[in-house]
């Protein structure tokens, strides 16, 4: 074996190994593996988290029984007619006029059933000067929306005719509706624009358009596998279209992340005058353990989410572990088989205007890297004691205002502001009738709904339910005696204030039902609805932050401890992260929740940040923090394993990779900002809070403070205690190889061919 050979025995440098003898035979299993995953996910097709799964407590409960009676709830949709001006009243010919016009326009559309009159109802505010239509939309309620538009056409019509009146429809299917026109395509676009911003980005960075298509088309087939695995794996865990989402945001970040890591290795390998099968096995040993260890600890992070017990919750973490599974495997054996196969040609299609990609020179320990830090990482390391307390202090003072975050679940005019009319429309209703647009639904379950003293207990219900102070009414009561069940709706004082409304929910539930319902033997009376969705939600995630935190925490650690056998590398590497994930919850509390250049991001007068949002950023930043951190620790590692000093193994590893690290972050910052732009908030504060946290991660963590973290540690970076060193060893077992001469290069800065 030469001396520019290294003798390779890990897993990641046995895969590459065989994918490069074995090329055709790599790339053909690659191909026929997502061929067949997606032909099995097609034929199983996906079965989608059902309401009844969504959460547990009384929403799931009502939920089941809904389900186990066959009842399909109709949507219900509701017309306001309000005077425009004080003088009309309910009690008013032309109001009463227009109230008979829209009953009749509404019925004569075919689309609706149920139509009520608010004269019958009662459904007419305190003032007078608004009433509501009330019915329920035909046939399913999952595509009402699509069968909505007659109706509202209809309703607009009357409207016209009624100048002095404000006639205008909102409920479920019209909201659905409206929400689909305005931004259906909002997501899908921002999905699709992430791989051409992504390869423009890869193109600057390689200056080639074949360098630059491998991560793109190798994340793209991952996602592709992964899409057809989520469709046979949802007949044991259910997904979902949110899970698709965040699988593709991660699949895209993590793959073209992966293949940048063992490219950029290669390459560099390469330019250093490694004959190009040299060059392919000591980057499948290096970055491509690299990519092992980070791969698995990120999938580990992800599975974080299965332990909220919250079903949208399991099927992203289980979307999103697979993807990086799927990627992981692909750059540890397809990308060595390509890269094998096109050779030179991997340069191929250079970019003329940015010409041949030539080595920064002049790195601080005297190799090539990035002069830009380069510099940096001289001052850092001259003085490190400055750099922790100056990066420290920076970045705990921006995460200084998560110690006040308030996390909600966002209001309609929260999540869209004034960008939809029917906000308006949904503002104007709990003005007027409190709690009317999202009341509680009481389900209650007997052996005999017709029974007297069941009966009784629902119309006391309803009684206590206005005179506890819980509802203004009116008080809805539908009996369905085929299946002895009876749903209860209730009006919510508080009406869009959800901390008002909450109250209301816990009166009813903690009073109102025990001293009525609950003396009933046999009955179940669980509350759900919009309120006590959120509510049930809030009380199941608070619930899972302690174990999803310690999970996560725990076993990055000892992941870390058994790839880096130091003790000191895995405590560091949790600090770090830690540190980036409050910077980012500190910047989202500023933006969103204070309004600290919120106008900049669109995102005036949220005032609070989405409940989901938190525990969903920590999962996914903790465990793609992992990727630089792994990277560079990696690279550190291996030349303190050549023999460097653990000041010039520093120095080595943080600016031969600064470079793929600066590419990776800017590809997942483009990527997350584009969710920033979407118009819901909850996606502005994803996008943003996933931007920030990785452009800090890329930045001030593995640039300054981890540098000067494992300066001032110095040989206690690879500290393992004696009681520890009987773990299992996972280090990459490679011998240290050895550090070869630079080819002769050219005045263009190549390698001289002989």
């Amino acid at each position: 074996m030469g001396s520019g050979e290294t003798r390779v025995r890990g897993l990641a440098a046995r895969a590459g190994g065989w994918s490069a003898r074995h090329r055709w035979a790599a790339v053909g299993i690659w191909l026929l593996f997502v061929v067949l995953a997606m032909g099995l996910g097609s034929a199983a097709g996906r079965v989608d988290v059902k309401d009844s799964d969504q959460l547990k407590g009384e929403t799931h409960t009502a939920a089941r029984i809904i389900e186990d009676a066959g009842i399909d709830e109709p949507l219900g949709e509701s017309v306001l007619i309000q005077a425009r001006n004080g003088e009309l009243k309910s009690t008013d010919a032309e109001f009463r006029a227009a109230v008979a016009d829209v009953v009749r326009a509404v019925e004569g559309t075919g689309q609706a059933t149920n139509v009520t009159s608010p004269y019958d109802t009662r459904t007419i505010s305190k003032d007078g000067r608004s009433a509501l239509v009330q019915f329920d939309m035909r046939g399913a309620a999952d595509t009402a929306y699509e069968r909505v538009e007659p109706v509202l056409k209809a309703v607009e019509g009357v409207g016209k005719d009624h100048a002095s009146l404000r006639i205008e429809e909102i409920g479920g299917a019209s909201m659905t509706k409206q929400y689909k026109d305005a931004f259906g395509n909002d997501f899908q676009k921002a999905e699709y624009s992430a791989v051409p911003v992504a390869l423009g980005i890869l193109l600057i960075a390689f200056g080639a358009l074949v360098a630059a298509l491998l991560p793109v088309l190798l994340a793209i087939t991952a996602i592709m596998a992964t899409m057809g695995l989520m469709g046979v794996v949802s007949h044991l865990m259910p997904m979902s279209d949110t899970a698709n989402s965040v699988m593709l945001l991660v699949g895209m970040a993590v793959g073209v992340d992966y293949c940048l890591f063992y490219l950029r290795r290669e390459r560099e390998e390469r330019e250093a005058g490694r004959d190009p099968r040299t060059a392919l096995r000591i980057a499948a040993a290096t970055s491509g353990r690299a990519i092992v260890v980070s791969g698995v600890t990120v999938c580990v992070a992800m599975a974080g989410m299965l332990f909220t017990g919250l079903a949208e919750f399991e099927a992203m973490g289980l979307a999103s572990l697979m993807v990086v599974a799927v990627a992981m495997v692909g750059s540890v054996t397809v990308l060595p088989a390509l890269l094998s196969l096109l050779g030179e040609r991997v340069e191929k299609g250079r970019l003329p205007f940015l010409g041949r990609r030539r080595r920064a020179r002049g790195g601080v320990d005297g190799t090539s890297g990035s002069r830009f830090w380069s510099t940096v990482l001289r001052g850092v390391l001259a003085r490190p004691v400055v750099s922790v307390v100056v990066a420290a202090g920076a970045l705990l003072a921006v995460a200084a205002p998560a110690l006040g975050m308030k996390t909600q679940q966002l209001t309609l005019d929260q999540e869209f502001g004034d960008s939809l009319p029917i906000v308006q429309t949904y503002d104007r209703i709990n003005d007027a009738f409190p709690g009317g647009t999202e009341p509680a639904e009481v389900v209650v379950k007997a052996r005999d709904i017709d029974a007297p003293e069941v009966r009784e207990a629902l119309a006391a219900f309803k009684e206590q339910a206005i005179s506890s102070g819980a509802s203004r009414g009116p008080v809805d009561i539908r009996v369905h005696e085929a299946q002895n069940v009876a749903f209860v709706y209730v009006p919510l004082v508080g009406g869009s204030d959800r901390d008002a409304a909450g109250a209301s929910l816990e009166k009813l539930r903690d009073e109102v039902r025990p001293a009525t319902l609950g003396r009933v033997g046999g009955v179940q009376a669980p509350i759900t609805g919009q309120v006590a969705g959120s509510h049930d939600f809030n009380d199941q995630l608070v619930g899972s932050v302690v174990p999803v935190f310690a999970f996560v925490v725990v076993f990055a650690f000892l992941l870390m401890l058994l790839s880096f056998r130091s003790l000191t590398i895995a405590v560091t590497s949790i600090v770090l992260n830690l540190l980036s994930v409050g910077a980012a919850y500190g910047i989202l509390v500023a933006v969103f929740q204070h309004g600290w250049g919120a106008s900049l991001v669109g995102a005036q007068g949220v005032g609070a940040i989405v409940t989901w949002l938190p525990l969903f950023l920590f999962v996914i930043l903790f465990g793609l923090s992992m990727d630089y951190h792994v990277f560079v620790v990696s690279r550190i590692r291996e030349a303190r394993l050549r023999g460097r000093t653990t000041r010039d193994a520093i120095a080595h590893g943080v600016v031969t990779t600064a470079g793929v690290v600066t590419s990776a972050a800017v590809i997942m910052v483009a990527v997350f900002a584009i969710f920033g732009t979407l118009s819901m908030q909850s996606m502005k504060q994803m996008g943003v809070g996933l931007a920030a946290a990785v452009l800090i991660d890329a930045t001030v963590i593995r640039g300054v403070l981890l540098p000067a973290v494992m300066a001032l540690l110095g040989e206690r970076n690879w500290y393992l205690p004696s009681w520890l060193r009987r773990l299992p060893d996972l280090t990459h077992d490679e011998a240290p190889e050895a550090i070869a001469a630079p080819a002769p290069r050219d005045d263009r800065g190549e390698p001289l061919r002989v």
